[in-house]
């Protein structure tokens, strides 16, 4: 009770006070009603909004008892295939298995109507802020120990990378491109975004000198092992070089382009061993979070401006022992129904428990990026902690476009909708069959009207007939530009806490408070899914005959 009181009277000392800071005429106008409580009053009370921030807003939707996107994240696998994920969740496939706190949805901006806001700012100012770098800026402040954030002309990923995705600026960033995951992370429902790996020092040198051939070698070598392949195709490297057998053919080469399954890495990393479904220690990531951009075509792009930017760090190899006894940890955490606890590292970010350093930053009012406040960045565990699907707690590289090919900054014109591993069909095309729309909430209804019939079933021989991924989830213009301007005005209420998806209306297939008698889904609207893909396999093999 004294704490609400406390948030209260801060609400009406703000409403007396009647700041508002827009960046522009146009901007939007806060949304907060009399007694309500702005998040910004938590975060500077540092007072825990939401403990069950870990539940994403997507876990709360309304199933019906058949409409499932509950698969794609959890899924419980047989022990026979090594996994180094033993979160084993497939039960909650539509089962609301939550806490007594988590039973209320906390996401309270999916069920704002963001309309008034979006039809109050005007097509050119959201035009303008989408072109602005706020990268640039953010890491031209950034303390020497940052470095690790810093990719030269990110914001114009055309000229910060060159061929096979290796940042220009020396820094040994690789871009990859990969395959979206279903389906926050399509275009069509708020964002564009891009991921790059770094592996450690000693696996991008050859006795202490840069090389590429090492580099790309234990590159292709990590993908083998996160994968589960046998080989995989690899730009030209030079065996003899590296003084190891790659290909497997029982002779030292000078060009080959295909590698198979080693025991360990190569060249000054020849003493750390491939372990299954594991990156390496000290593996890094940077993925950053944009607006839709939109060029003078319409056609829609990766934005300047970034909405985030994060990183992870494998500041730890956890065995598969230790991983086990991570997981058993937090079932038994959870039988106590005791609430999720989030490891803070200040400046550095939170701490997975399984091995891994999380940080990210995020727009303030003003447009700059800001590092995020400790439950800001709470919200990252709900996916990158105890969540089935993940291989060592990722998405993005276990779906890297297979082979050389996919080395290089993403591009969805490059994809076509391949099946995930153990499919027939193509992985989007089945998501939309087993969901019922083009997103977890069903509420995206330019989807609806592009790729569903009438009665609600998917028209499958239009889907099927689309000529890569672009086609198939990119938005229109306008609902480009709808999207752009329905988070803009989170940005600047800065109301993260409250959900960070752009939301055209108020959702309405989403629970407020979950009933424990809802029915779960039913058994035959539950599945089994593989977060890999099934790429053809002429890009898994080399391009040129052996």
């Amino acid at each position: 009770m004294l704490r609400t009181l406390s948030l209260i009277t801060i609400v009406l000392m703000l409403q007396a006070c009647n700041q508002v800071d827009p960046l522009t005429e146009e901007s939007t106008q806060m949304l907060y009603q009399p007694g309500q409580v702005p998040a910004t009053a938590y975060l500077d009370k540092k007072e825990v909004y939401n403990p069950e921030s870990v539940i994403p807003p997507q876990c709360y939707t309304k199933t019906e008892g058949q409409n499932n996107p509950c698969y794609a994240c959890h899924q419980s696998y047989s022990r026979s295939e090594n996994r180094s994920n033993m979160m084993s969740d497939g039960d909650l496939q539509g089962n609301y298995e939550f806490s007594e706190v988590g039973e209320t949805n906390s996401w309270k901006n999916l069920f704002v109507d963001r309309s008034n806001s979006i039809a109050g700012i005007s097509d050119e100012h959201i035009l303008n802020w989408i072109k602005d770098d706020n990268y640039q800026p953010f890491v031209d402040t950034l303390e020497q120990d940052k470095s690790h954030l810093v990719i030269e002309r990110l914001a114009q990923p055309e000229q910060a990378f060159g061929e096979y995705g290796i940042a220009k600026d020396g820094s040994h960033w690789v871009a990859f491109n990969y395959k979206p995951f279903p389906s926050t992370f399509w275009p069509t429902n708020g964002s564009t975004g891009d991921a790059m790996i770094r592996l450690p020092k000693e696996f991008r040198e050859l006795k202490g000198q840069y090389s590429f051939d090492a580099y790309f070698a234990n590159l292709g070598l990590v993908e083998l092992t996160m994968k589960g392949l046998n080989e995989v195709s690899v730009p030209a490297i030079s065996e003899l070089m590296l003084q190891r057998d790659l290909n497997g053919n029982g002779k030292l080469e000078t060009n080959i382009s295909k590698i198979v399954k080693q025991s360990n890495y190569v060249a000054d990393a020849e003493q750390v061993a491939v372990v299954d479904m594991l990156y390496p220690e000290n593996t890094e990531f940077l993925h950053t979070v944009r607006y839709l951009g939109i060029d003078e075509n319409g056609d829609i792009y990766n934005a300047q401006r970034m909405k985030e930017v994060r990183y992870m760090k494998k500041h730890g190899f956890k065995s598969r022992n230790r991983l086990k006894t991570a997981y058993m940890l937090e079932a038994k955490e959870k039988l106590a129904e005791t609430l999720p606890k989030t490891i803070n590292l200040g400046k550095r970010g939170i701490d997975n428990g399984f091995g891994w350093t999380i940080n990210g930053y995020i727009e303030s009012a003003d447009g700059s990026l800001r590092q995020q406040q400790h439950q800001e960045l709470a919200f990252c565990n709900g996916c990158h902690k105890t969540v089935g699907s993940t291989i060592d707690q990722t998405f993005s590289f276990p779906r890297k476009l297979a082979g050389a090919k996919g080395w290089g900054y993403i591009d969805l014109t490059k994809m076509d909708d391949a099946p995930s591993i153990g499919e027939q069909q193509g992985e989007f095309l089945t998501y939309f069959e087993r969901v019922g729309g083009g997103d977890e909430f069903r509420q995206n209804k330019e989807m609806l009207a592009r790729w569903f019939n009438k009665d609600g079933s998917v028209n499958k021989q239009k889907v099927v007939a689309v000529n890569n991924l672009y086609e198939l989830i990119m938005p229109s213009m306008q609902r480009a530009i709808d999207l752009n301007k329905a988070y803009y005005s989170i940005v600047q209420e800065q109301s993260y806490i409250f959900g960070r998806d752009a939301t055209l209306a108020a959702a309405t297939n989403v629970l407020q408070v979950v009933d424990t008698e809802q029915p779960p889904l039913l058994p035959e609207h539950q599945h089994a899914f593989d977060i890999r893909l099934d790429w053809p396999v002429q890009q898994l093999q080399s391009d040129e005959s052996e």
